[in-house]
């Protein structure tokens, strides 16, 4: 294929992208909420596209993004190096989306063409919805629900939104940044 799966979404959908990017060989289409869903469906019913497994869905909370220096480090015969010396970057990632805290990012794959796409959809803290993709891929059932359960994202017309990995009485999300380390839960079961 000589045109970018970039270029494909951009030509159908002109107002869907707010940006695009390509980075260390991944195509990434940012794209506004209100198309999801229509742009999902052209990525798997398009000939020349045929994204017909959704190979992950999740969601990052950027709200700490650039705030504090990463502690990640790499280590080798007890030496620590800098992640920046080793891995040089002509081609830089360009950051979180806009001002939005939130993103659910999806990676699409082709298995008739070997081609991969990354849609990201940036939410603002006050307004966490967006539509299911459960009507295209049954397996974002799933991932949806786990995204609900870690970050508090609601998936509009999902079938069957509740809690996947933690029980029911559980308070908030634990993958939002700001959620407390040292929160108490409620007890569940016979107290010993």
């Amino acid at each position: 294929m000589n045109t970018s799966l970039i270029e494909l979404v951009k030509e159908r959908f002109p107002t869907a992208a707010s940006s695009s990017h390509t980075y260390r060989g991944d195509e990434t289409v940012v794209l506004r909420r209100e198309l999801l869903l229509e742009v999902a469906r052209f990525l798997k019913e398009d000939p020349a596209l045929q994204m017909n497994f959704l190979m992950d869905l999740t969601a990052v909370d950027y709200s700490t993004f650039g705030k504090s220096p990463s502690p990640a480090f790499f280590a080798s015969s007890g030496v620590a190096v800098s992640p920046s010396s080793q891995i040089p970057d002509k081609d830089p990632w360009p950051g979180p989306p806009a001002e939005a805290r939130f993103a659910v990012v999806y990676h699409f794959y082709s298995l008739k063409h070997k081609h991969r796409l990354r849609l990201v959809v940036p939410l603002n803290e006050t307004d966490l919805e967006v539509d299911t993709l459960t009507s295209l891929w049954a397996g974002a059932n799933w991932l949806e629900r786990e995204v609900w359960d870690m970050f508090g994202i609601r998936f509009r017309g999902h079938p069957d939104l509740t809690r996947i990995l933690m029980y029911e009485e559980f308070e908030g999300h634990p993958l939002r940044k700001d959620y407390p380390v040292n929160k108490r839960q409620p007890l569940i079961g016979p107290v010993n």
